[in-house]
């Protein structure tokens, strides 16, 4: 048979990356079901969730440009005691900061519910910065859609729900009547010339070319008719993804970051990944989302956020500058600040393990790895986090620390360099290390506090810590 009566039926288009002619050779429909698809052989409600392969790779589409978008002051505050309006705007400002001067962090969410919510947009605006640009978030309904008018918003997350978990069992829906509401709400968006971000809930557990992909696509259509690019926010609501290769859908990530840009012809550019972080999976997912042709990951400061929490903008800062090999304007040392912020004006706790942020991520306690950080922080430490993130690599004491944790402790928290460092072998070590040996001696289990060890210090040589806290040079600690 000849190949051009092959694919009479289908559009043949050039491949932007390889150049070579494609034919894409189905048309998906939506399908009116009678009872819900609820992927039970995968989502077994009394058993853990199973991942399914079915070794079908989809190839690597990274957009040249990426970006971070915020959710902190929407989904993220759901999960903690409300901000005030003075401590958004000052989360905001740090964004900003953030982000830099090029948007790497392009935009933030809002909610517009409350009076203090509206109150905090406004004073945002009032800032006039560039990035991050305000956005909106409401439920699909009429009711809601007049906040957005009101506050004339230029772009709003509009909830549409996809998998049959919600259409069906929640808002007691068909599909039809489900795509029906969703179409209308976006309509009228484009009639008033707002963007319209459509977030596809629950996702991973959604019947993929049997309502994601004709959703997609005639969202898509209603975009060229208007001009006006509506995006598709790819919603991880319960942390299903899975980014190994060769996974099936629903929850493969790359299967469904591929499956809106080439089946749905949704660009990169509108496209955008929301993760949870309920199976431990919520940077990977979002950087593979990166890779496989998402423009825009959405996270929250510290990965606040409903449950286990959202992707922390913090990470996909850093994960951003691993995979660009520039930070591209980005301040990272305002990690640093807003963890601070958070902790000691926001009363949110850190775990003091999280990565970048926890007092003890870059801390260590084994007397080995300590004995390597004197001879080189390098060795132990992930990175330059004093000069990146404005955090000097620690020692904490306990009873494996030994004379070499005491000695990086002791030039860490007096600040002691060069000629002025005190040695493993000076006798001020030894005598503290014996302090520190009899409290663990008597049944301690707790690591040592600064002051604690400050104290033991000025116990084992008066005439030593005198020095040290007057910060004198060329200290000799041998008589």
């Amino acid at each position: 048979m000849d190949n051009k009566n092959n694919h009479n039926n289908h559009e043949l288009t050039k491949n932007k990356h390889t150049g070579l002619l494609e034919a894409k050779e189905h048309d998906f429909m939506l399908e009116d079901v009678s009872t819900p698809e609820l992927f039970r052989g995968i989502f077994d409600y009394d058993e853990v969730p199973k991942i399914v392969f079915n070794d079908r790779r989809v190839p690597q589409n990274t957009p040249d440009k990426i970006w971070i978008t915020d959710t902190t002051f929407r989904d993220g505050q759901q999960s903690t005691a409300p901000f005030t309006v003075e401590q958004i705007v000052k989360v905001f400002k740090m964004l900003s900061k953030l982000g830099g001067k090029k948007g790497i962090i392009r935009q933030s969410e809002f909610f517009l519910y409350s009076e203090k919510d509206r109150e905090a947009v406004e004073k945002c605006r009032s800032l006039n910065l560039k990035f991050p640009e305000i956005t909106s978030w409401i439920r699909a309904n009429p009711k809601d859609f007049e906040l957005v008018k009101r506050f004339d918003i230029v772009e709003t997350g509009i909830l549409v729900s996809c998998s049959d978990y919600h259409i069906f069992n929640k808002m007691k829906l068909t599909r039809p009547q489900a795509l029906d509401k969703y179409l209308g709400i976006v309509k009228e968006a484009l009639n008033h010339n707002i963007v319209p971000r459509c977030h596809f809930e629950d996702i991973t557990r959604a019947d993929f070319y049997g309502f994601v992909i004709p959703f997609a696509q005639a969202l898509m259509d209603l975009s060229k008719e208007s001009g006006i690019p509506i995006k598709i926010r790819a919603c991880d609501t319960l942390g299903y993804g899975v980014s190994y290769p060769g996974t099936s859908l629903p929850r493969s990530v790359q299967g469904i970051i591929y499956g809106l840009n080439y089946y749905a012809d949704v660009p990169s550019a509108q496209l955008e990944w929301h993760g949870h972080n309920d199976f431990y999976k919520v940077v990977t997912n979002a950087a593979t989302a990166w890779l496989y042709g998402c423009s825009s990951v959405n996270c929250s400061v510290l990965g606040i956020g409903e449950r286990t929490g959202n992707c922390p903008t913090e990470a996909m800062c850093i994960e951003y500058a691993q995979l660009k090999g520039t930070t591209d304007g980005m301040d990272l040392s305002i990690i640093t600040e807003l963890s601070d912020y958070f902790e000691h004006e926001i009363g949110y706790t850190i775990p003091p393990r999280t990565p970048f942020v926890g007092r003890s991520f870059n801390a260590t306690r084994a007397g080995i790895h300590a004995d390597g950080m004197l001879k080189d922080p390098e060795i132990y430490n992930i990175f330059n986090t004093e000069k990146i993130l404005g955090r000097k690599p620690v020692v904490a004491i306990n009873n494996t620390s030994g004379l070499a944790g005491i000695t990086y402790w002791m030039n860490s928290y007096y600040e002691l360099f060069g000629d002025d460092q005190i040695k493993k072998t000076d006798s001020i070590v030894e005598k503290v290390k014996a302090l520190v040996d009899a409290e663990y001696q008597n049944g301690r289990i707790t690591v040592m506090g600064d002051d604690e060890l400050d104290c033991m210090v000025r116990i084992a040589d008066k005439r030593l810590h005198k020095l040290l806290e007057a910060g004198a040079s060329k200290i000799v600690t041998e008589e």
